[in-house]
C-alpha cells in the first residue's frame, strides 16, 4: 500500500492478462510474488519498483498477518497462470516520498507492464474497486494501516 503525503493510496488499473479477463478494469495496489531466498519486505520494495517505478519509498508497517485469498471456480486454472487456486499475501504500508512525475507504469527491464493507468484514491474507496474476491484483504489492511491513511 503506497500512501502519499495527503494519506491517499496508489491504485493502478490492470491491463487484461488474457482474453476474457473481467478484471480489466479493475483499480488495484501493487502487488508481486516472492522470489526464492527473497525477505517479504525486499520482495515487496523491488515489486513495487518494477510495477511503477517508485524508487522514493519508506516501509512503514507490515501486516500483522498472512492474508489469503482463494479465486472463484470460474477462475481456477486460468488466473494467476492457471497453475494457483489463490494466494497468501504478506503487505505492507509504504510511504511515498517522492514526486507523481516519478511514477513510471511503463513496460521496462524486460517486464511487462502490469497498469496502464494510475491515481491517488482514497483509502475508503478501494474495496470498491478491487475484484470482489480481494476486497476483504483491502478492507483489512485500511484497517491495520488507518493510521497513516487520509
Amino acid at each position: 500500500m503506497l500512501i502519499n503525503s495527503d494519506g491517499l493510496v496508489w491504485a493502478g488499473k490492470r491491463i487484461p492478462k488474457w482474453q476474457d479477463d473481467r478484471s480489466a478494469h479493475i483499480w488495484q495496489m501493487p502487488q508481486g510474488g516472492i522470489d526464492d531466498g527473497e525477505s517479504p519486505d525486499c520482495a515487496a520494495i523491488r515489486e513495487l519498483e518494477e510495477e511503477t517505478g517508485v524508487r522514493n519509498a519508506v516501509i512503514l508497517a507490515e501486516s500483522r498477518q498472512w492474508l489469503q485469498y482463494d479465486l472463484p471456480i470460474e477462475l481456477q486454472g486460468v488466473a494467476l497462470k492457471g497453475k494457483y487456486r489463490g494466494q497468501k499475501q504478506k503487505w505492507f504500508a509504504m510511504r511515498f516520498l517522492g514526486e507523481d512525475r516519478e511514477i513510471d507504469i511503463s513496460a521496462r527491464n524486460g517486464l511487462k507492464a502490469e497498469f496502464d493507468d494510475w491515481r491517488w484514491q482514497r483509502a475508503s474507496e478501494l474495496p470498491g474497486l478491487i475484484v470482489p474476491f480481494k476486497r476483504k484483504i483491502y478492507q483489512t489492511l485500511i484497517e491495520e494501516f488507518s493510521q497513516f491513511l487520509s
